[in-house]
């Protein structure tokens, strides 16, 4: 897998040095991987789940961070769309596994004031 948005790895990190590491270890492993589905992705990240359209969530650091993903298995890539403490994924609308996203953050003043929550979008 072929990851577009490295660079939000590297800036959360600088926030978070605690969380380094392992996004680190979620970087290299998706990377050495070629998953066709969601199967496939549990092998590796057995908590990871699903919510529709292509978005996908990770626990990071034993669950004190979230990451949101867009997976594409045709194209081989990986878009991050989030990273974030588990109370900034708290406050994202529409983040329940097994619902479909289709309206990221319904509350635009709550996104400007949260800059952390705009990677959702």
């Amino acid at each position: 897998m072929r990851i577009a948005t490295y660079k939000r790895i590297k800036d959360f990190s600088e926030k978070h040095a605690d969380a380094e590491t392992p996004l680190n270890y979620w970087y290299h492993t998706v990377t050495s991987k070629e998953w066709k589905n969601l199967n496939e992705i549990k092998q590796n990240f057995n908590s990871v789940d699903y919510v529709g359209n292509h978005r996908y969530i990770f626990n990071i650091k034993g669950n004190d961070y979230r990451l949101v993903a867009i997976i594409s298995f045709n194209a081989q890539k990986v878009y991050i769309r989030f990273i974030g403490t588990h109370k900034d994924y708290d406050k994202i609308k529409d983040m329940k596994p097994g619902l479909c996203i289709r309206k990221s953050i319904t509350n635009q003043k709550h996104c400007k004031s949260d800059a952390s929550l705009r990677y959702i979008l």
